[in-house]
């Protein structure tokens, strides 16, 4: 990805991300994660070379939670099916079951600026999930959390996964928080963007919080950060 002002974001990146699989992309800040997330979703269109995605049903979610700040917890999560053109009472079913899926039952009138950053980020979670997404896109959307609110919700978004089996393509600066969701992880270069070194995470699913505190997930965060560091340099 070459951008109009000269600058080459990424540069000779391959990468498939399977049906049931949540890989996760490290790098340095200015690697052009964000801009390979965009190019995925088709919000980017790459300079050079090709982008295929097999499914329409494509789920984002930002940064920034993106609520609307007038609607409610039921309405933001509603938002996307009704800009779909979907039915009120169907999406009003989605969005419900959405809503209990992420755990934000009894919420539902509350608005944003009532909720705490991780309730905002679920609520951002829900609004996705009812496009019953086959693929997931997340620009590294727990970033701005407290360690606590970001290892709840990592367990959540593992417990959704094993549910609903879509495919995952997750953008961190975290490495712990990559091998911790990960059935694969993509550690990248500096920028211009590209691919130095791939880790399957052997560690079974649905996964066991615990496992963050044992020697072989410490050895597997340490070679991930290792990669990441001779990358860089």
């Amino acid at each position: 990805m070459q951008f109009g002002n000269g600058t080459v974001a990424l540069s000779g990146v391959d990468l498939t991300v399977r049906p049931g699989e949540f890989v996760t992309v490290v790098g340095p800040s200015g690697c052009g994660k964000s801009t390979l997330l965009r190019i995925a979703s088709g919000l980017e269109t790459a300079s050079a070379g090709t982008a295929e995605v097999s499914t329409s049903r494509i789920g984002y979610v930002f940064q920034d939670a993106t609520l609307l700040p007038w609607r409610d917890v039921e309405s933001n999560v509603e938002l996307l099916a009704e800009l779909n053109g979907q039915s009120k009472k169907e999406r009003a079913e989605k969005a419900a079951a959405a809503i209990k899926l992420v755990g934000l039952s009894g919420f539902e009138k509350h608005l944003p600026k009532q909720l705490s950053g991780g309730m905002r980020m679920r609520t951002s979670l829900a609004r996705s999930l009812t496009l019953d997404p086959e693929l997931f896109l997340f620009d590294e959307p727990f970033g701005a959390l407290d360690e606590i609110t970001r290892e709840r919700l990592n367990d959540e978004l593992l417990r959704l996964f094993a549910e609903q089996q879509f495919g995952g393509l997750f953008i961190t600066h975290s490495v712990s928080e990559a091998v911790y969701l990960s059935t694969r992880v993509v550690v990248m270069s500096g920028r211009p963007g590209r691919i130095v070194d791939v880790f399957e995470v052997p560690f079974e699913m649905p996964r066991d919080p615990d496992i963050r505190y044992t020697g072989e997930f410490a050895e597997l965060v340490g070679k991930v950060s290792h990669a990441l560091r001779e990358g860089h340099s």
